[in-house]
């Protein structure tokens, strides 16, 4: 039977290799694990831990972009803008269709036609 000395390089690539096959185990503890399913992830919030609220990390972000600390990719997150409802009532709506002229009922058809 045959004894094999472990030298100092293979017990350091065998290290490495245990911490690199064991970082994304480590890194799915997020609130998201992958899932056989349609979506291939299921969430648990329940995972989610946070201490700043949604205001606080807002107001981080307005003011990191403001120093240009952010890059070109980080800082295009949409702008909210209010919800403005219409200024026409439902009944104002289906009046303008019943009184459309043809062309105009034509136009409307072609610019909201599938092909």
């Amino acid at each position: 039977m045959t004894q094999y000395r472990l030298s100092l390089p293979s017990m350091i690539a065998a290290v490495a290799a245990a911490a690199a096959l064991g970082l994304p185990g480590m890194a799915s503890a997020a609130y998201e694990h992958p899932a056989n399913n349609e979506k291939g992830v299921i969430v648990h919030p329940e995972h989610f831990k946070s201490g700043k609220t949604r205001a606080q990390v807002i107001e981080e972000t307005k003011a990191a972009m403001q120093r240009g600390r952010l890059s070109y990719g980080q800082s295009n997150f949409p702008i909210r803008t209010p919800d403005v409802g219409s200024s026409k009532t439902r009944e104002q709506v289906i009046n303008e269709l019943l009184s459309e002229s043809p062309g105009e009922r034509d136009a409307r058809l072609r610019l909201y036609s599938p092909g």
